[in-house]
């Protein structure tokens, strides 16, 4: 029996905060978290007590979960979830904050995910990271995502007969994105490709520009339904389909694709749309290789051609294929699971007009991609989101 799916009609993404990133905080996650609430109710004119649903994803947070977390904040939601899914956060956020917004089981959900990074905080998420990164990975010196993404990198080189010009590419474009982002750790510090070619060596064939840079902050969002947010005058994006997949391709001795080739025909045919129908694209990107194969497995190109792709297009807001218009995590930041959600928060700014001086032209329709949950040869997490501009 074929499956019957709820569409996503009615439902509205609004108010995009991000808590400024730094690159080292005392304070913790919870505050940050607290900080990004405090600016969603300034944003919106909306009252605590409004908000009457939740969706956390944090690293940081312990002991607390995000139980402990509404004590902290203040917060007394009638729907809470709790999502510490790292890069595949926010898309995993949206679908079930949306389908809460539709059931009734909330109103208004508060799409929250931050991350502190204090001197000694990195290292402890990595070395507990998981079972597998415990005691397969971490003990033998090969702890953290360096080596994992180095792995996968020069397998696709192999592979695919991708050059470090093509992942430098990629970066040098995001880094002139980032200039126009006011909110970017890096604005002020552009990258030529020679640059790129000639920084020092972290993990072969990784440079120290293809690595995301770990700091403190937070993004989040609203959820509600298109007409609440009429009610308040806000600006919106429409959701127009989702699609979520982990463990994708178990088989694959390395992994070479993700969850989005098994599902990207039923996302873009909820929306009713086509790969030549997004007008821009916000993939996960703490590493470039992880770039290219969502715009492989994505349909903006076949398995295998992302470098020919990436010799064709600029990348750059005003350019061609307009890709992490903010800057995305290698040149604005990777604030631990807000990581998730930078692409998501920066295509409600695109769509509703709020991009200021990166803004892409007359932009309706927005890809968000997430991927999370690196177990050393492959990432176990994988989710995407269209985005509709809200007229």
């Amino acid at each position: 029996m074929p499956r019957r799916r709820l569409g996503y009609d009615d439902v509205a993404l609004v108010a995009p905060v991000t808590v400024p990133y730094v690159r080292y905080s005392i304070r913790a996650g919870h505050g940050f978290v607290a900080r990004a609430l405090a600016m969603l109710l300034e944003r919106s004119g909306l009252e605590k007590a409004e908000v009457d649903g939740a969706c956390v994803s944090s690293f940081t947070l312990s002991p607390d979960s995000a139980i402990g977390l509404m004590q902290h904040i203040g917060l007394s939601p009638r729907w809470l979830d709790w999502l510490p899914v790292g890069g595949a956060s926010g898309v995993a956020a949206v679908r079930r904050a949306a389908r809460a917004v539709q059931a009734g089981d909330a109103d208004v959900v508060a799409c929250i995910a931050a991350d502190t990074n204090h001197v000694d905080s990195f290292r402890l998420t990595l070395s507990n990271f998981s079972m597998f990164a415990r005691d397969a990975v971490y003990p033998y010196g090969a702890g953290g995502p360096n080596a994992s993404f180095a792995f996968l990198t020069d397998h696709y080189m192999r592979t695919y007969g991708a050059t470090r010009e093509d992942f430098g590419r990629l970066c040098v474009a995001q880094r002139e994105n980032a200039q126009l982002n006011p909110l970017a750790l890096f604005r002020g510090k552009r990258l030529t490709l020679a640059e790129y070619l000639d920084a020092r060596p972290i993990a072969e064939p990784l440079g120290l520009f293809d690595c995301v840079m770990p700091c403190a902050g937070a993004d989040a969002f609203l959820v509600m339904r298109t007409e609440r947010a009429r009610d308040l005058g806000l600006p919106h994006a429409r959701l127009l389909g989702t699609i979520e997949r982990h463990n994708g391709f178990p088989d694959d001795p390395i992994q070479f694709r993700g969850g989005w080739a098994m599902d990207r025909d039923d996302l873009y045919a909820q929306a009713g749309l086509t790969p030549a129908d997004v007008d821009l694209f916000q993939p996960y990107d703490d590493y470039p290789v992880i770039t290219l194969m969502q715009v492989e497995d994505l349909g903006f190109c076949a398995k295998g051609e992302g470098p020919a792709f990436v010799r064709e297009h600029t990348f750059t807001w005003d350019g061609s294929f307009p890709l992490n218009t903010s800057g995305g995590q290698l040149s604005a930041g990777q604030a631990g699971c807000a990581g998730g959600y930078i692409g998501l928060v920066e295509t409600i700014r695109q769509l509703t007009g709020e991009a200021g001086a990166r803004q892409v032209p007359d932009a309706k329709v927005g890809l968000v991609s997430g991927f999370g949950m690196i177990n050393f040869d492959r990432g176990l997490a994988s989710g995407a989101a269209l985005l509709g501009r809200g007229d």
